[in-house]
């Protein structure tokens, strides 16, 4: 197979600056900048009484400043743990040290976000939250994260998609001497910008914050479905290639298809409990 004409790979330097055996990664700071801003943003959805029935606020901005160590610990740790047990286990039953190697790559995000479902389960428990409003207020700063730490995925010159002839098509390093999709931009775009832009639309012009689990389910979906979209570009991993002989078939898209059907749920049944309680409303006032 011919290599295809492509555009020349942006050599950056995946650190970005080493003191000594430190060394700061663009992948790490994706992490780092993507839940810092998640953080500040859900602070400020919680603030704004205009989002909220009856201007009534679901939870204090103090209640962020302590769940964001919690939600750190659920993505590192769910994250990892996703990886082993849905990417690469055989690798990790016989090297178990290798798990602990969290620099050397390998994060799941439907991991990360179990990760996260459970502490936010259990934070919101404690502090007598409502689970979905909490939900909701995270999930609507998630998506720049989510485009971060993808862009640092084409950085590292990782998890590039299949060979192709678009005008776009890039080189990797280290992905043969073919012209592949910038699945990792694709992404990057859809899971980040485009996700965000429409969780902005639903907070602010739908004003769904005032129907928990909308907003959280809107998310789930979005997801859902842009990373299923994506994986028909993307490459598969290596050790597990197409599933069931299929040729197209990916591990991807088997953990995303329950995320997009979990999030149609949670956002039709959010609807019919919103229009439930109107109804009864509207019997009381007449």
């Amino acid at each position: 197979m011919l290599p295809l004409a492509a555009l020349p790979f942006p050599n950056i330097d995946p650190v970005i600056v080493q003191i000594g055996p430190l060394a700061v990664h663009w992948y790490g700071v994706g992490y780092i900048v993507g839940i810092l801003f998640a953080w500040w943003y859900a602070k400020r959805l919680v603030t704004n009484t205009k989002l909220w029935p009856d201007g009534t606020l679901p939870m204090k901005p103090e209640d962020l400043d302590d769940f964001i160590v919690w939600a750190a610990i659920g993505v590192v740790l769910g994250g990892r743990t996703g990886y082993v047990l849905f990417y690469d286990l055989q690798r990790y039953i016989a090297h178990p040290l290798d798990i602990l190697a969290v620099w050397q790559g390998g994060m799941s995000f439907h991991g990360g976000l179990l990760g996260v479902i459970l502490a936010m389960t259990l934070f919101s428990w404690s502090r007598g939250i409502r689970t979905w409003s909490l939900f909701d207020v995270v999930a609507a700063g998630v998506p720049v994260g989510l485009g971060l730490v993808r862009m640092a995925n084409f950085i590292n010159s990782e998890l590039w998609g299949r060979p192709t002839d678009v005008p776009w098509a890039v080189e990797f390093p280290n992905g043969g001497p073919f012209a592949r999709h910038p699945s990792q931009v694709y992404e990057a775009l859809l899971e980040g910008l485009v996700l965000f832009l429409v969780l902005r639309f639903l907070t602010h012009s739908r004003l769904k914050l005032k129907t928990p689990r909308f907003v959280g389910g809107a998310f789930i979906a979005g997801y859902g479905l842009s990373r299923i979209f994506v994986e028909f570009f993307r490459e598969p991993d290596q050790q597990l290639g197409y599933l069931l002989g299929t040729g197209w078939l990916t591990m991807g898209m088997v953990l995303s298809l329950p995320m997009l059907l979990a999030g149609i749920w949670a956002m039709a049944t959010a609807t019919a409990s919103a229009q439930k309680s109107e109804s009864i409303l509207g019997k009381h006032d007449v």
